[in-house]
């Protein structure tokens, strides 16, 4: 198979999985086992990282009125801050300073000692569990918030704790942990997701930056073809993405995703302990 309609592939399963609360790590370390592509592991790694850029993309453009602070005056015609986007973007920054911080201090120390399928199979597993057993208890209940703007820093800090352990853990899943951590302090599924995806622009940019720098910038032109596609699909596939997640969270909750990680996780264990070995 071509190495750019492999990139195609993870392009497709990236813009699926990065928004849906299933753990895109599991997914791509699934599919790299069964669709190698022809590249160095250092590339391979940065790769499988750097590809979320196309996916950042789709939510600065489906969200551009949210995220842009900037308002033109009807009157003067110029342009000013929006308190309300400044004040989001604040909740932002107090909500991605836990993974920031451990996301520098310790990436690579990560990358070693918890990117592998127990570590992962077990947490699909556990979120999973969590997932199903949360949304059974708020069953009938009625969010505290219910819009972004109303998510003050106390949870937009709580929030950035749950996104600390999908950093950590592989396999968590960023955007279940964060809003799975929203809806049990009483943040509609709603508000809890765009406050999600708001929050995967600076803390996607800034991992990809980070193995950007660290593979350095000499690509070679089929490197450079695989990154572009990668990320061209993952985009738009994720514009699809979002689209749906946020009609089918009005009328749904997140149990069938609960059942899909843990049947995901023996899936990924019963592959590497018996079928690999």
């Amino acid at each position: 198979m071509s190495e750019l309609l492999k990139a195609v592939l993870f392009g497709i399963v990236e813009g699926i999985t990065e928004w849906l609360p299933v753990s895109s790590t599991g997914h791509m370390i699934l599919l790299d086992e069964l669709v190698t592509m022809h590249v160095s592991p250092l590339f391979m790694q940065m790769f499988m990282v750097v590809i979320q850029l196309g996916a950042i993309l789709a939510v600065v453009i489906l969200y551009w009125k949210t995220i842009w602070p900037f308002r033109r005056s009807e009157e003067t015609g110029k342009l000013t801050l929006d308190r309300d986007t400044v004040s989001m973007w604040c909740k932002v920054i107090v909500a991605c300073f836990p993974a920031a911080v451990v996301g520098i201090l310790a990436d690579d120390w990560l990358d070693v000692h918890f990117r592998n399928w127990p570590v992962v199979s077990v947490m699909l597993i556990v979120v999973g569990i969590a997932f199903i057993v949360i949304e059974k208890r708020n069953e009938g209940r009625k969010p505290v918030i219910r819009k972004l703007r109303d998510i003050t820093f106390r949870e937009a800090l709580i929030i950035g704790l749950f996104q600390l352990i999908a950093a950590v853990f592989p396999g968590t899943s960023r955007s279940g942990a964060t809003i799975l951590g929203g809806i049990m302090i009483g943040v509609s599924r709603a508000a809890a997701a765009q406050f999600t995806f708001i929050m995967a622009i600076p803390v996607m940019l800034g991992a990809s930056l980070l193995k950007i720098i660290k593979y350095g910038l000499f690509f070679s032109a089929m490197e450079l073809g695989i990154l572009a596609v990668g990320m061209l699909t993952a985009f738009l596939v994720s514009v699809l993405v979002i689209r749906f997640i946020m009609n089918y969270i009005r009328t749904h909750d997140f149990r069938v995703f609960g059942w899909y990680r843990i049947i995901l996780g023996v899936v990924v264990i019963i592959y590497f302990a018996v079928i690999r070995r």
